[in-house]
């Protein structure tokens, strides 16, 4: 994706709907690439096409949710796709940092990505990654598997690495996560003792939400941006955990 895609779906997600002939006039480019433009991020999930319109997706889909400061979420999954090494198999969680994560690696294709997002299995459909979609109890509104079954998967399937999102973290809690299911299938994933990885942006901290993933020592290392206080730092450094901090764009 250029930078003048960028632009054009940052607009889109911030105005909630463009005219062709407006997103042409703002970039200064004809009309006929600006639909080529729409085609392409259409294709990816990224937006929809109306006639001689784009709108964002509905604002509760992961879609325009790993549209919000895409740009940082961008850094920080390539960031997280350096630590992946070829032939490596990874399991990668819910959230947008990590569907941009799991795109960077399929479109290696030399990784072998292990997901309970549906929607992750989705967005990469079309790149030349190997895909593993554990089952279970379909969760309509996060898109993701969760449940006994989603457990018992989990026993049958080996990886070396597992990115995690977190909903919130302070200091007294710990990483905390919005929802008993999803957070429970996480915990199924620590107990697997692999190199488990955060990848979160900044404003996650701070929060505090009902379920604990973890305990901290479970985890082995935090990927985020430099909008997290040194304060805060500090403690995730004092309690064992190796901090890698990527500068917003």
């Amino acid at each position: 994706m250029n930078a003048r895609q960028q632009s054009i779906l940052q607009t889109v997600i911030d105005k909630g709907r463009m005219s062709v002939t407006d997103l042409a006039r703002m970039t200064g480019v004809s009309e006929v690439t600006i639909r080529q433009d729409l085609n392409l991020l259409e294709k990816q999930n990224y937006l929809r096409r109306t006639h001689g319109f784009a709108v964002p997706l509905d604002s509760e889909d992961m879609e325009t949710r790993m549209m919000n400061n895409f740009s940082l979420k961008r850094e920080l999954a390539a960031f997280a796709a350096s630590l992946v090494n070829a032939g490596e198999t990874v399991f990668i969680e819910n959230g947008s940092s990590n569907a941009l994560l799991a795109r960077t690696l399929a479109e290696r294709g030399d990784v072998t990505i292990i997901t309970v997002s549906s929607y992750i299995a989705h967005l990469l459909k079309e790149t030349p990654g190997e895909v593993i979609l554990l089952g279970g109890i379909y969760q309509k509104k996060s898109e993701s598997m969760v449940g006994p079954l989603t457990r018992q998967f989990l026993q049958q399937v080996h990886f070396s690495k597992a990115f995690i999102g977190i909903d919130g973290w302070q200091p007294e809690t710990g990483f905390t996560g919005r929802d008993m299911m999803r957070t429970d299938v996480v915990n199924g994933v620590l107990e697997k003792g692999c190199e488990a990885i955060i990848l979160t942006d900044s404003s996650k901290f701070g929060v505090v939400h009902p379920y604990t993933l973890g305990p901290v020592s479970k985890f082995n290392r935090v990927i985020t941006d430099s909008g997290l206080a040194a304060s805060n730092q500090l403690l995730l450094e004092q309690s064992g955990l190796q901090v890698d901090i990527v500068q917003r764009p």
